[in-house]
């Protein structure tokens, strides 16, 4: 029985080792669905206050209920350790670290290579490797081969098989979880395309598969950057709007009543979360290596980029409106957040808001439900949000709506703040523009 078919046989019948490096976002519901499906798997994080609360039987993160994560250790098929040498025992590995930018824009690699140097200590025959960090085309092939598999001298999809596969984790989202969204999988050979799609098959609903590891780093890059560009878009068209006096949010709602041809995507404060204002970044960088512009990116990227500062400027325009100055203005933000309901402040916008309105002598305070404290980490400023959002509501010259939380009475604020900027049109149901109401 050759390599192949005895790791196959293994996955098969779920005999086979399983380890889930990085705990994250991305990394915890993959464990899960594994676990559940009865693979006894090992999440390996160097955070040890991840391990710790994962080994109690409790989870950090709100996709992932406590009750499955007590049950699922309870039962031994998932624990939890920083210890990588557990790597020599494994038969499939999957790494889900992040992979950020860095404040210059370029790719910040550092924790897939370092996951990478960590699992090559412990490689061995027999083995399926899936990369599911989000990248740019090619890292697969030219970061984790040499090192996991040329330099050990192992033959890939001989001895061991490497695939790269991306994440379609979306926060806070009921339908759609990691089992039932399909999994694209493109390995560096056609065995490790197979061996890493029979792995998940057993814990995915559908696994499609691609011809190369590339074409699925592409596949990846083609949904964020497809989503980029067209709040890019609304994002251009809401500045377009307000110059010529016309509702955005009309123009979107009557354009969505295409059956066909239109999907809608709606204007906001600037983007967030680890996807969309990441990715296709990723893409515009590897391109510059073969003297190509990726034009389209780079210009969704400028707008969307400026969002924040276009927000502070009508909420800065609207107050002087009403005789005052934003410098010394008591502003309160509400969410921060970079979508509504969830406690996931990545790259959100509203940090730059914060930031922009800070520096412009505001006197800013903000409220998230889910968000007790934010850090920013460029500019180093620390808050905490506000115990009672009502009563800041009532003392403060502006509030400013950046995530559209359904926890928030948006009638009580209405009939409390002084003057309100929605940039969500969270407050569509009880007001349009003019009163103490001003939208994006």
């Amino acid at each position: 029985m050759s390599t192949k078919e005895f790791l196959i046989k293994k996955l098969k019948d779920k005999t086979a080792g399983v380890a889930i490096l990085g705990l994250g976002y991305v990394g915890l519901p993959l464990a899960v669905v594994f676990a559940e499906a009865g693979f006894r798997v090992t999440g390996i994080d160097p955070d040890s206050r991840k391990v710790d609360s994962l080994n109690k039987g409790v989870s950090y993160i709100p996709d992932v209920k406590t009750e499955d994560i007590d049950r699922l250790v309870k039962s031994g098929n998932l624990t939890a350790t920083t210890d990588f040498s557990v790597l020599r025992e494994m038969d499939a590995v999957s790494i889900c670290v992040p992979t950020p930018l860095r404040q210059t824009g370029d790719p910040d690699m550092s924790f897939v290579i370092s996951a990478t140097e960590e699992l090559a200590k412990y490689m061995h025959k027999g083995v399926v490797v899936v990369l599911q960090s989000t990248t740019y085309p090619g890292t697969t092939r030219e970061l984790l081969l040499p090192k996991l598999g040329v330099e050990r001298g192992l033959k890939v999809g001989e001895d061991w098989f490497l695939a790269f596969s991306p994440e379609r984790v979306d926060p806070g989202r009921q339908d759609f979880t990691t089992k039932n969204t399909p999994k694209v999988m493109g390995g560096i050979t056609e065995a490790c395309t197979e061996v890493a799609t029979v792995w998940y098959a057993g814990a995915i609903d559908i696994v499609h598969r691609v011809s190369s590891a590339e074409a699925a780093e592409m596949a990846k890059l083609l949904e964020n950057t497809f989503r980029m560009i067209n709040i890019g878009l609304v994002n251009e068209l809401a500045i377009m709007c307000e110059r010529l006096g016309v509702d955005v949010w009309e123009v979107i709602d009557a354009a969505a009543t295409k059956p066909f041809g239109f999907m809608k995507f709606t204007p906001g404060p600037g983007l967030g979360g680890h996807c969309i204002p990441i990715d296709p970044l990723y893409l515009s960088w590897k391109m510059k290596s073969f003297n190509y512009n990726a034009r389209f990116i780079e210009l969704a990227s400028e707008i969307n980029t400026n969002m924040p500062r276009y927000v502070v400027s009508r909420v800065m325009e609207a107050l002087n409106d009403r005789g005052k100055a934003l410098k010394g203005s008591k502003v309160l933000v509400l969410g921060a957040a970079y979508k509504p309901d969830i406690d996931d402040v990545r790259e959100s916008p509203a940090l730059d808001v914060i930031g922009l309105l800070q520096k412009k002598g505001a006197v800013v305070e903000y409220h998230d439900p889910y968000i007790p404290h934010i850090h920013h980490e460029y500019d180093g400023w620390h808050m905490d949000s506000v115990a009672d959002y009502m009563k800041s509501v009532r003392e403060a010259d502006a509030v400013v709506i950046i995530t559209n939380h359904k926890v928030y009475d948006y009638k009580a604020i209405i009939e409390s703040a002084k003057f309100i900027f929605d940039s969500r049109n969270a407050t569509r149901e009880y007001a349009r523009d003019g009163g103490n109401v001003v939208r994006l």
